[in-house]
């Protein structure tokens, strides 16, 4: 990295941390979006943890929340669901796609449940993504994964996300979901619609627009499980579902919203995962050169780059 780079770098942190310091501390927003745009949010977080753990934002483009910043704190709402649930949803919902919703459907999916009915269900699916069915897949993967690259062209700019990171990805969710293979970019684009408010870059144009994909998605994959339904079990996600003990008798409803829990699980975050890796190696070129030299250290480095870079900003 250049050196001019590099302080342009440090003088944007800089001001970053000004800015995390100086705004009153009732006003900070870490989920800001532009903040992990910017990679601006270490401050945010920093001052969070040491002044106020346990936070709340009264007004947000998300609406009030809470923000738990110490791992303790994390750790004891996560493993205490008597009294603090995952069924009101996981996530922040943006403003702009609050409409989205249908309130007489009531329907979930078992990340945003809580036990049993979250361990039942997930344990339907839970084998497809086991270590010894992954690695079945491994050598599938790094085939597809050199094919990739060795089609990438040489001494001219590429889009990285576009040509690596999303078609490795999707390849191999194509594969766990036994989806159409031709067909595997739509699960990018329902991923992307479900995953971005609509009017902005990458999603849905509109509320309708948004609607009309989710139809379009939901459809598709109540065909899947029609097909899987009337045939004999095998090792995709959908058959997993549409007989597995728990699973079989669910609702379509509760079916979709499982369904774009997997689109979005299998796809949007490892997509991530695989960029932001790419990324902070060229920035960390020290870094880089030890794995190049050292390839043994690559699945410590997978562990690391989640850590790193999380493929999710805040759930």
């Amino acid at each position: 990295m250049a050196d001019g780079t590099t302080d342009i770098l440090q003088d944007k942190r800089a001001a970053a941390r000004k800015a995390a310091y100086e705004t009153p501390l009732e006003e900070l927003n870490p989920a800001r979006a532009s903040l992990f745009r910017d990679d601006a949010m270490w401050a945010i977080f920093e001052r969070l943890r040491a002044e106020s753990p346990v936070h709340f934002t009264p007004d947000s483009n998300y609406g009030p929340y809470w923000s738990i910043t110490r791992y303790d704190d994390i750790m004891a709402v996560d493993s205490n669901h008597q009294v603090f649930s995952s069924a009101k949803g996981i996530a922040l919902s943006p403003k702009a796609a609050q409409g989205f919703r249908d309130p007489n459907n009531s329907a979930t999916n078992f990340i945003a449940m809580d036990p049993p009915r979250h361990d039942v269900q997930r344990k339907t699916v839970s084998p497809a993504l086991s270590p010894h069915a992954l690695s079945i897949m491994a050598p599938l993967i790094r085939e597809r994964a050199g094919l990739i690259l060795d089609s990438l062209p040489v001494g001219e700019p590429f889009d990285w996300v576009d040509l690596v990171s999303k078609e490795l990805t999707t390849m191999t969710l194509a594969t766990l979901f036994a989806f159409p293979f031709d067909e595997r970019r739509k699960l990018t684009r329902w991923s992307d619609a479900m995953t971005t408010p609509p009017g902005f870059g990458g999603g849905a144009a509109s509320l309708q627009e948004l609607r009309e994909t989710m139809a379009e998605c939901f459809g598709y994959f109540t065909e899947l499980w029609n097909q899987r339904v009337n045939a004999e079990p095998t090792g995709d996600l959908i058959s997993m579902l549409a007989h597995g003990e728990e699973t079989r008798n669910m609702t379509m409803g509760e079916f979709h919203a499982n369904v774009a829990l997997l689109i979005i699980g299998g796809n949007d975050t490892t997509r991530n995962t695989i960029s932001g890796s790419v990324l902070a190696l060229n920035q960390n070129p020290d870094q880089y050169a030890k794995l190049r030299a050292d390839p043994g250290l690559i699945p410590s480095m997978v562990s690391e780059t989640i850590r790193w870079q999380t493929p999710l900003a805040h759930m």
